[in-house]
């Protein structure tokens, strides 16, 4: 029989407050068996997974929703590594390889950190047991793969991580100049990455996209054996994201190095073979056999891992075959053409009619005034030239969250109910959330509450910066449906920036497009036709898009293939089917 896994969330339970109604109800223990007990040491309700029939009730009685009884098609044998009693373990363990890039996908909370701070020696094995194991017996109970890149951690191996929460690097607040110096890394390597004119800032001055490319340049630069780059695109432009990932792939031919992100596109454009990382959120993770890219992410979407003849999700993720098409809407309202001037930068966005019900995707690099221009149109920002005024409500989704001690409930408690439940639903907030103060919530966690917040909000126009930042593959896909369904119910135009291809393919109906010159002008353009606008935007990042051929999801084509020259000899640097 399959295994079954049940954890307890603590976070959410409240042991003697409810009276322990898991234990009261469970079949098994009414049967005089000890299914559900309670440790005396901690307090909490500890579940025996074999004894445990899998009935569900304990489930829906916890009045926190607060327990998670998941029956697994296929048993995963022994975990590697598990938090505790009923809490998340992790099963398997990706294994890098010399000269090769590999890629972890997967949504947030099954274990890709986890497997990280495994094969970066933070975390020991302890193969589920509640006791440190000696090396001996984690290698004798492990797959031999496991147990050789174990054996080899034994040894002095270096090891050099880019952490997922770059922000703890601004808590020292020191020069980056300073910083740099005293881990050895040269000012040739910051010219690389185009840091060469922050070195001499304060690391709590920097943007998300420097202090991005700043945690990568120090990982990547330091002597290692091992390289590991967790969440490498967040914070980071389109173009930087491609420019990184060029100098990664070269990095990587050399060195051994593994890296965890989520933008699909850029994941199958930098490595060469991924793991699919499958399990439920906060319960169990696993790691699949290594995939070539392709097929590794085409099996992440469809849902069924082949050589494991294993579904990993009950539905599939599809990509459209056709990109969003042009809205026929009436015209919404109308704004002029803006001007701003910092005197060390200057912004000029042409001027736009806005359709009833559309979505405009505002493309371009950072650092080219796209927020400062959606700051503009929700009156956060003065434009120079004239006087912008609505004769609507703004909601406005800001680009950096900053979350404070109110509980989720209090911030949901005035906004339109009917988008709160859809928001819910579709972005899968679950009800134990509710309770919890905004700065408790991960960045995930956070991004969606904050979407759904935006959005309940009645207004006129909705504008959001960077929705898909700490978000996964499963809910960027989640938001483009709400965004969709939303546009449908409201009637009313939305604004993204976002920096992910293929969510702003899936969700806008015409494109803004950001040039100029980084921290010094932007030009904002007219709103282009999506097609348009897309080829003019991929021509300045030097780059040829098709849709894959099975998925149809966007792929970016290898420099000076048959692909990318015929779509350049063409003009069409935007997605073709092939």
């Amino acid at each position: 029989m399959a295994k079954r896994i049940a954890i307890i969330d603590r976070d959410s339970c409240t042991r003697q407050e409810c009276g322990y109604i898991c234990v009261k109800v469970c079949p098994v223990n009414r049967m005089k068996e000890e299914c559900i007990v309670i440790n005396e040491e901690d307090g909490y309700p500890n579940i025996d997974e074999e004894k445990c029939i899998g009935c569900g009730i304990c489930v829906k009685k916890c009045p926190w929703e607060a327990i998670k009884i998941i029956n697994l098609s296929k048993d995963l044998g022994t975990p590697l590594f598990s938090y505790g009693k009923n809490m998340f373990s992790l099963y398997g363990l990706p294994i890098p390889k010399k000269g090769e890039v590999i890629g972890l996908i997967g949504k947030n909370g099954i274990g890709k950190t986890t497997a990280i701070r495994v094969l970066s020696k933070q975390l020991k094995p302890n193969l589920g047991q509640d006791k440190d194991l000696e090396w001996e017996e984690i290698y004798r109970k492990s797959s031999n793969d496991i147990k050789n890149y174990m054996e080899s951690l034994a040894s002095e191996q270096r090891i050099s991580i880019k952490p997922q929460d770059i922000e703890r690097i601004r808590e020292k607040n020191i020069k980056v100049s300073k910083l740099t110096k005293a881990l050895g890394i040269g000012d040739e390597l910051l010219e690389r990455f185009e840091l060469g004119k922050i070195k001499d800032r304060k690391l709590g001055e920097l943007s998300g996209g420097e202090l991005q490319k700043l945690s990568i340049a120090i990982a990547t630069g330091k002597q290692a054996d091992i390289y590991y780059i967790d969440e490498l695109t967040n914070y980071l432009d389109i173009r930087d994201r491609l420019k990184i990932s060029v100098m990664l792939k070269e990095f990587g031919e050399k060195n051994t190095l593994i890296v965890v992100d989520h933008d699909l596109t850029v994941i199958d454009y930098l490595v060469g073979y991924v793991y699919v990382v499958f399990g439920e959120e906060g319960a169990y993770g696993a790691i699949s056999t290594l995939k070539s890219a392709r097929t590794g992410i085409n099996e992440y979407l469809e849902g069924f891992l082949k050589a494991e003849n294993l579904k990993i999700r009950n539905f599939e993720i599809k990509f459209p075959k056709f990109s969003q098409g042009e809205e026929k809407a009436g015209i919404f309202f109308k704004y002029p053409q803006l001007e701003k001037d910092y005197g060390n930068f200057r912004l000029k966005v042409e001027s736009g009619e806005v359709k009833e019900k559309e979505v405009i995707g505002i493309v371009g690099g950072n650092a080219l005034g796209k927020t400062t221009f959606m700051k503009m149109m929700a009156g956060a920002e003065n434009p120079d030239n004239v006087e912008l005024e609505h004769k609507f409500k703004i909601a406005y989704k800001k680009q950096y969250l900053e979350p404070s001690g109110e509980t989720v409930e209090s911030i949901f408690s005035s906004g339109d109910q009917y988008v709160i439940e859809r928001a819910k639903a579709v972005l899968s907030l679950p009800g134990n959330i509710m309770d919890k103060p905004l700065d408790e919530l991960s960045g995930g966690q956070l991004q969606k509450v904050s979407i759904a917040h935006v959005l309940s909000l009645d207004a006129g126009i909705y504008l959001l910066d960077e929705p898909s930042a700490f978000l996964d593959v499963e809910q960027r896909i989640a938001f483009s449906h709400l965004i969709a369904d939303f546009t449908e119910y409201r009637k009313k135009p939305v604004f993204i920036i976002d920096h992910d291809i293929s969510l702003i393919d899936r969700v806008a109906n015409r494109i803004i497009l950001f040039s100029g010159e980084k921290s010094v002008k932007g030009n904002g353009s007219a709103i282009l036709h999506k097609r348009d606008g897309m080829n003019t935007f991929l021509k300045e990042m030097d780059i040829t898009i098709r849709r894959d051929v099975d998925t149809y999801r966007p792929r970016i084509n290898k420099p000076g293939s048959v692909l990318d020259r015929e779509q350049r000899e063409k003009g069409e640097y935007y997605y073709t089917t092939s």
